[in-house]
């Protein structure tokens, strides 16, 4: 098994906007697989995609990715911001950047334990 890195970088940057909104990780994935099919890459299984995309969102806060907005900041319960770690995760597969690939290489080899703390914490110095 691997993660699906472009869904969660696509989570990742809807955290980063997400003040004074509700997170909708269900509706990030629908809007990333019609990207992705009108890109020539159809999504088979969109339903699964979404339901994906709801056990990203509670791992990416279990482990410290991603923590609930402040009030101060836009916070209303059912959104988020970045942490450090979350930040350094976003940097290393944001495929806007070049180099991208290879973060994500390392991650990936790293199988499902990429995205424990401590594995990810160690993981950083190596995607480097």
């Amino acid at each position: 098994m691997h993660y699906n890195w472009d869904l969660i970088e696509r989570l990742l940057h809807e955290v980063q906007k997400s003040a004074d909104e509700h997170f909708a990780p269900r509706l990030y994935a629908q809007e990333l697989a019609a990207h992705s099919d009108q890109a020539g890459h159809p999504v088979s299984d969109v339903d699964a995609l979404k339901a994906q995309a709801t056990r990203y969102e509670a791992q990416l806060l279990e482990a410290g990715f991603i923590a609930p907005r402040p009030e101060i900041e836009g916070g209303n319960g059912e959104n988020f911001v970045l942490t450090p770690r979350g930040l350094q995760l976003l940097s290393m597969i944001d495929s806007s950047l070049p180099g991208e690939q290879h973060p994500r290489q390392v991650l990936e080899s790293h199988g499902l334990a990429a995205l424990t703390p401590e594995v990810f914490d160690t993981i950083t110095v190596e995607a480097l």
